[in-house]
């Protein structure tokens, strides 16, 4: 959606806002919206928050000085959010999550910055990771090889699991390509995998207890919106059923569930903060390269373990980077 669009969505009264946010400008005060897709009170956000408002400190870039940022979590929904979001003039936005997507179909004239996102190309955010070609560009939430990884560990930590029930969300390019991932590293590890749908709490509930009725099971969890909003669901009936879990987020083991294993969220916002400098001092996000976490973390819980009478190999426990007893 471009300014002039939005000047005949919006109404006289609103298009004169993005005029007094140019008048700002010119007294070089930046306006950067940091659009959340989950609540802004959660620890992940709030930590993400933090750091890039401190990267963008130590690059010169103070607010109330020659900065002002407005925080909004509200998913975005329609051409009319999309148009408040324009009213506020930014400069530039930082996406973070599966708020990228919606914004970037209805945004096209002001850079974008996006966070923990999975497949951008796949998805058709950015032409390439190396040549993003639009108006935005960010930082990945892992490359899909981690997805291999995943069933890799969970054989590790539980050597009976023959058979894996991995939960994605069909209908996102990311939850194919996580899958296609697992199915190619399943045979060598001598694991039979079906997938489960992340639709709704009763039809998980159902597929997780129909998978459970044959043994030597075990689940993966790929990353995904839904992931989330099912995640204690999921780690109860993990639990209820007796099957070891992979996670792909340290929150999810700290609630129960057995071992995780990805990037922390937090650790892609402060570089981010790097790009949305160079891209207010001049440079197009076209030209900036889509980057992959440098860093992963291990964690596994002990608890969880005993519960499901595993013993955790100590080469796992060696290479751990926290264990939660």
């Amino acid at each position: 959606m471009k300014r002039r669009e939005f000047i005949t969505l919006a109404g006289g009264t609103a298009a004169t806002w993005p005029l007094a946010a140019r008048a700002q400008q010119s007294d070089r005060v930046r306006r950067i919206v940091v659009l959340t897709s989950g609540p802004e009170r959660t620890p992940e956000i709030q930590d993400g928050y933090a750091a890039f408002r401190q990267g963008l400190e130590q690059l010169g870039w103070k607010e109330g000085r020659n900065l002002r940022i407005e925080l909004r979590s509200q998913a975005i929904a329609d051409r009319r959010y999309a148009a408040e979001l324009i009213a506020l003039a930014p400069d530039i936005i930082l996406a973070s999550g599966t708020s990228a997507g919606p914004l970037l179909r209805l945004i096209d004239d002001v850079p974008i910055v996006f966070v923990n996102v999975v497949d951008p190309v796949g998805s058709g955010y950015v032409a390439s990771l190396a040549r993003p070609g639009g108006n935005a560009t960010g930082f990945l939430a892992f490359e899909y090889n981690l997805a291999g990884k995943w069933l890799e560990l969970l054989k590790q930590i539980a050597p009976i699991v023959t058979r894996a029930a991995v939960l994605r969300d069909a209908a996102a390019a990311s939850g194919v390509g996580q899958f296609a991932v697992i199915q190619a590293v399943a045979p060598p590890l001598g694991v039979d995998v079906s997938p489960i749908d992340l639709r709704d709490a009763a039809e998980i509930e159902r597929a997780v207890a129909t998978f459970a009725r044959l043994s030597n099971g075990g689940l993966v969890t790929t990353a995904s919106a839904l992931m989330p909003v099912h995640s204690d669901l999921i780690i109860a009936l993990a639990a209820r059923h007796r099957l070891p879990a992979i996670f792909t987020r340290r929150n999810y083991v700290t609630n129960g569930g057995l071992i995780s294993y990805g990037p922390n969220p937090v650790d892609s916002w402060k570089p981010a903060a790097a790009y949305v400098d160079r891209i207010l001092k001049g440079a197009k996000p076209a030209d900036l390269p889509v980057q992959a976490p440098t860093r992963y973390e291990l964690m596994i819980n002990l608890k969880t373990a005993r519960a499901l009478g595993l013993e955790v190999p100590t080469t796992l426990l060696a290479r751990a980077d926290e264990v939660i007893e």
